[in-house]
C-alpha cells in the first residue's frame, strides 16, 4: 500500500515541478529559463482557526500549480522513492493558470 500524506492546518504538500531542458524542437534552454519556483499541489490540510474559533481554508486546492519565493524551501518530506515538500498556505506567492 502506498503511503499518504494528509498535511495538517493550513498547510500544503506539493511535489516540484519540472520543466522542460529543451523545445519540442530540440533547442536547449538556458538552465535560468528551466528554475521556476514553481510546485504542483498533492494535498491540502483542511485549514487554520482564527482567534474567534472560525476554520480559515487553505486557498488552493489539489491539482493547482502554485509559485513560491526563491528563498522558501519548505520542508523536505519523502514518501517511497518520491520527493515532496510541505508550506504553509500563506507561504504561496500565486496560482499559476495556463
Amino acid at each position: 500500500m502506498a503511503k499518504r500524506l494528509i498535511p495538517s492546518f493550513n498547510r500544503i504538500l506539493v511535489e516540484k515541478i519540472v520543466p522542460p531542458s529543451q523545445t519540442n524542437s530540440g533547442i536547449l534552454l538556458p538552465k535560468k529559463t528551466t528554475q521556476l519556483n514553481s510546485r504542483k499541489v498533492v494535498a491540502v490540510g483542511p485549514g487554520a482557526y482564527n482567534s474567534d474559533g472560525k476554520l480559515i481554508p487553505v486557498t488552493v486546492k489539489e491539482g493547482d500549480t502554485v509559485l513560491f519565493a526563491n528563498f522558501n524551501r519548505g520542508t523536505e518530506v519523502k514518501l517511497g522513492d518520491r520527493e515532496y515538500f510541505l508550506y504553509r498556505d500563506e507561504d504561496v506567492l500565486g496560482t499559476i493558470h495556463e
